[in-house]
C-alpha cells in the first residue's frame, strides 16, 4: 500500500441500478424512480421503498488495495417487534463475492404499527471498509442494503478510480411488489430478481417497491423512458392486500400500465408475472393486515380481513388476478407477439409452499428467494435472450 488516499466523487457514472441520484446535505442518495415521479407519490409506503437501493451497486475500475466508503443509513424500527438485522453491503471483484459488511446504526425512524405514528431521529455516518484487494487493475462492485435507505457520503481508496466501461450485457428491467423488493431476503445479492439476473447474466434494473405495485401510471412512465432488453412487470399481491380496486378498475389499468410501457419499448419482450402462491389471498380479498395477535407475541404475520364472498360483486383475489392476467395477455398477444405470460405459481406453488413456506404469511425466505430466482431465470430469459 502507497499510503496516500484519493477521494473520488460519487457520480451516476459510478452507480447502477438507480434511476437517479439526489445531492443532499448528508451525501448522494440513490433513488429508483426519478423526480418526476416522486413528485407524485401519494404515500410515505413508496417514498420508503424507492429510496431503498434494491439492486443498486458501485461499479468502478481501480487498482486499489482497500475501498472505504463512508455511508448514512436509515435504521427503521417496529415498536414492539424484534430488531431488524443491519442492512448488509456486499463486495465483489471481477465478479466474484470478495466480502460483506455492515454499519450498525445512522438516521433512525421508528414506527408504531398500531397506530402508523413515526419519529425520526438523526445519526452518525459510518465508514466502510474492504481491505486486501489484488493490486491489479479490476473491476469492483459494492452492492448496497435492499431494505435499507442508504446515503452515500465519499468514496476513498489508494490509487484511481475510474467508471467501468459498458458491459456487453442486456438490461432487465423489473417492476413488482416487497417480494421483487426483497423482503425477508438476507443479502442484497440474494433477492430473487438479483439471484436470476446473476445466473441469465443480465444488468438488473430492480423497480421492485414493497407494498407498492399498484399500477401506478407514474411508474410505467418511469419504466416506458428508461433504456431495457427485457422488461418484467409482476402484478396482483399488492392490489389485492391494499384492496385497491375492483376487477371492472384493474383490467383497464393493467391495458394503460401495458400501454405506457409500450410507448417507449414497443418491441422489447415484455413478460407479465402473476402472483406466486399465498395462502391468505389465494381466495380471500383484502385488505391485508399485521396480524394482532402476532404483534402482542413481538412477531410480525399478516392476514386477509376479507370475505370471499365478496368477489362475485368485484372484489380481487389472486385467483381472479391470475385469470385475468393470463386474459389480458392472450387477446393483446395477437397484435403483441412479443408479450408473454408467465403464471407465478410456476416459480412457487402450492407443493412449494408445504416444503418452504412463508415465514410471515406473505413473504418469502431467504432459501425461497433463491428458488424463485433459479425458476425465473430458466422460465423468463432461456426466451427473451435468444
Amino acid at each position: 500500500m502507497n499510503g496516500r488516499m484519493l477521494t473520488t466523487p460519487i457520480t451516476a457514472g459510478l452507480v447502477r441500478g438507480a434511476l437517479d441520484l439526489e445531492s443532499t446535505e448528508r451525501g448522494v442518495l440513490p433513488h429508483r424512480l426519478p423526480a418526476r415521479a416522486r413528485r407524485q407519490i401519494p404515500d410515505g409506503q413508496l417514498t420508503m421503498a424507492e429510496s431503498q437501493p434494491s439492486g443498486v451497486r458501485l461499479v468502478f475500475r481501480t487498482a486499489a488495495s482497500f475501498v472505504e466508503l463512508d455511508v448514512l443509513a436509515t435504521k427503521r424500527v417496529f415498536v414492539g417487534t424484534p430488531p431488524r438485522p443491519d442492512g448488509v453491503y456486499e463486495l465483489f471483484v471481477d465478479g466474484r463475492r470478495s466480502g460483506q459488511a455492515s454499519v450498525p446504526d445512522g438516521d433512525t425512524i421508528s414506527v408504531d404499527l398500531a397506530t402508523g405514528a413515526a419519529r425520526h431521529e438523526p445519526g452518525p455516518v459510518r465508514t466502510l471498509r474492504f481491505d486486501g484487494l489484488p493490486g491489479h487493475e479490476k473491476t469492483v462492485e459494492i452492492w448496497l442494503p435492499h431494505n435499507e435507505t442508504t446515503r452515500l457520503v465519499a468514496l476513498r481508496t489508494d490509487e484511481s478510480v475510474h467508471s467501468a466501461q459498458s458491459s456487453d450485457r442486456k438490461t432487465w428491467l423489473h417492476h413488482g411488489s416487497s417480494i421483487s423488493h426483497g423482503s425477508n431476503a438476507t443479502t442484497p445479492t440474494g433477492t430473487w430478481p438479483a439471484t436470476a439476473a446473476a445466473l441469465a447474466g443480465v444488468d438488473l434494473v430492480n423497480l421492485g417497491f414493497s407494498g407498492s405495485a399498484l399500477l401506478d401510471p407514474f411508474t410505467a412512465r418511469a419504466m416506458r423512458d428508461t433504456a431495457a432488453d427485457v422488461i418484467s412487470v409482476k402484478i396482483g399481491i399488492n392490489v389485492v392486500n391494499a384492496d385497491l380496486m375492483r376487477l371492472r378498475a384493474f383490467g383497464p389499468a393493467v391495458h394503460g400500465f401495458l400501454d405506457t410501457i409500450r410507448e417507449g419499448h414497443p418491441a422489447t419482450p415484455l413478460l407479465v408475472v402473476s402472483p406466486i402462491h399465498c395462502p391468505i389471498h389465494e381466495h380471500t380479498p383484502g385488505p391485508g393486515e399485521f396480524d394482532p395477535d402476532a404483534l402482542r407475541e413481538g412477531k410480525v404475520r399478516f392476514r386477509a380481513t376479507g370475505d370471499p364472498a365478496e368477489t362475485a360483486s368485484g372484489k380481487l383475489t389472486l385467483t381472479v388476478i391470475r385469470d385475468e392476467l393470463a386474459r389480458i395477455v392472450k387477446e393483446r398477444s395477437v397484435t403483441d407477439p412479443n408479450l408473454r405470460y408467465l403464471d407465478g405459481l410456476e416459480l412457487y406453488g402450492e407443493a412449494d409452499h408445504a416444503e418452504l413456506p412463508l415465514p410471515d404469511a406473505l413473504h418469502p425466505d431467504a432459501a425461497t428467494h433463491r428458488l424463485i430466482g433459479e425458476r425465473f431465470a430458466r422460465l423468463a430469459f432461456d426466451a427473451a435472450l435468444t
